[in-house]
């Protein structure tokens, strides 16, 4: 069995508030990923980044002074074509106030290959990586360097390296 794991491809990510030029660049590679795995009939689970109005008073916030996914905003939704294909029945998507999502724990279990992709490399697709890895330690656990991106590029490729020792395939 495998699943895909599509990390907060929202507009505050892709073009709004912690928006990247690398992050747009994604977005075919990604649509085109999550359509082979809902064609072989796998599993394909969305994260969505989810802050309330009082985000600056949260400790995220206090740290990451950078108000962005507050529920009900347009910088909240999956964007573009990622966020069309969000709406398939097959497809789950799991709102998170956090950077990892602990429901994808009990979710990832029992399969056979975890693939991630989306954004932001350093913050929630590694720490999402680390779910993966917990949740099910025999999966093949992995994500493709077109598929990810960062509003820093530089912490992004660190966090690679990182995910690497941690026997995430980075392909």
């Amino acid at each position: 069995m495998r699943a895909l794991v599509v990390i907060d491809y929202q507009t505050d990510f892709v073009t709004g508030t912690l928006g990247s030029q690398d992050a747009v660049t994604i977005e075919d590679a990604v649509s085109s990923l999550i359509s082979s795995y809902l064609d072989s009939g796998d599993s394909v689970f969305f994260t969505r980044d989810t802050h309330g109005p009082g985000y600056l008073d949260s400790r995220e916030g206090r740290l990451l002074p950078v108000p962005h996914c507050i529920r009900g905003t347009s910088g909240w939704s999956i964007h573009g074509k990622v966020g069309e294909l969000s709406e398939d029945p097959r497809c789950r998507v799991i709102d998170k106030p956090t950077f990892g999502c602990a429901e994808l724990m009990e979710l990832l279990k029992g399969y056979d290959e975890i693939e991630l992709c989306g954004v932001a490399t350093n913050i929630c697709v590694i720490a999402n990586a680390v779910i993966a890895r917990t949740a099910n330690p025999e999966a093949r656990v992995f994500l493709r360097r077109n598929c990810v991106a960062s509003y820093d590029r530089e912490l992004g490729e660190k966090a690679l390296d990182v995910m690497g020792s941690l026997q995430v395939e980075i392909l």
